[in-house]
């Protein structure tokens, strides 16, 4: 199957919260052009300076003003994120973040966007926990059987119902969970689980995370075809002495960033260009139609990166159409 002819390319605004949105917007327009596309922050742990929800869910004229200005600027959105953890044991936090994510729901197609970003969430770990557990593996007695009770208890309940709340708002968004370590949604396997609850859960692949969980982002992204609706642009470095003595797991990270066994990077700088090629065709079963930058390399600016990543993503687009299969 030939690549998707219609890949275009975005950006996390979160790597700019210190600006406002019309510089932002500007800046883009100028700095890199490649970018057609803006993902912007809309609540749970997500900030979101660019994007007032109550006020855009509450009035036509604000929404229209604000679709404006990015309009003016030649860009376009793709993307609400709501990244939080609805699944939290402390219950303050949990109803916030559903109600940001479902108020995302609803504002995303008000602004001509069909998919919401976001993560599964973390429950706790038995009755009476106050802080989330990731049940990632049952190597010791303690910790087994911990996913189960969790899925059975609050993440699948929970996002079956979800998907029946965005299926009823708006049957052709998606909200695209991504596949994140510390979440209930981390790998094929437990996609899956979620994703067969509804269709209006997809999948939003970063590689980055595969890297440094030793998966094969090709392969999942041709595994999961069509229940991946988005992907992030966002790669991974590792360094070596560390990575020698202290393995994959680093209880310091992100800080401090230079003794880290692994960090992110700006796409190309810890994979090739055939490597984003390789992705892109692989996505070609998919739903995605735009692969965002999200800036996370800690040594270098946003304003160095997001640039060379949208080079590299526009090159890697286009080198799909020629490589052999």
């Amino acid at each position: 199957m030939p690549p998707r002819g219609d890949m275009r390319i975005g950006v996390v605004l979160e790597a700019f919260l210190d600006q406002p949105l019309e510089a932002v917007l500007a800046w883009l327009q100028q700095a890199a052009p490649e970018i057609t596309d803006i993902e912007v922050g809309a609540g749970g742990y997500a900030p979101h300076p660019h994007c007032d929800v109550a006020a855009l869910l509450a009035s036509a004229r604000a929404r229209a003003g604000w679709l404006d200005s990015v309009a003016r600027h030649g860009l376009r959105l793709d993307a609400l994120n709501a990244w939080g953890n609805p699944l939290h044991p402390d219950d303050g936090i949990a109803r916030r973040h559903d109600e940001d994510l479902r108020n995302a729901i609803r504002l995303a197609p008000m602004l001509g966007a069909d998919r919401v970003v976001a993560m599964a969430g973390c429950p706790a770990g038995a009755p009476g926990d106050q802080v989330p557990h990731f049940g990632a593996g049952g190597w010791l007695p303690y910790l087994e059987d911990v996913y189960q009770r969790q899925w059975e208890q609050r993440i699948g309940p929970y996002w079956s119902g979800l998907a029946e709340f965005a299926a009823a708002e708006q049957p052709d968004l998606r909200v695209c969970l991504e596949l994140h370590p510390g979440t209930s949604v981390f790998n094929v396997e437990t996609f899956r689980r979620v994703a067969a609850l509804g269709p209006s859960i997809s999948a939003n692949l970063d590689p980055s995370h595969f890297f440094w969980m030793g998966m094969d982002g090709h392969r999942v992204a041709a595994a999961l075809g069509g229940r991946v609706g988005h992907a992030h642009g966002k790669d991974t470095v590792f360094h070596a002495d560390s990575l020698a003595l202290n393995g994959l797991l680093d209880r310091r990270w992100p800080e401090p960033a230079a003794e880290m066994p692994w960090t992110f990077a700006v796409p190309g700088r810890g994979h090739p260009l055939d490597w984003w090629a390789g992705l892109i065709r692989a996505l070609s079963g998919s739903e995605v139609q735009v692969i965002s930058i999200e800036h996370e390399d800690p040594f270098v600016p946003a304003g160095t990166g997001v640039p060379e990543a949208a080079r590299l993503l526009r090159a890697a687009i286009d080198a799909a159409r020629t490589v052999p299969a």
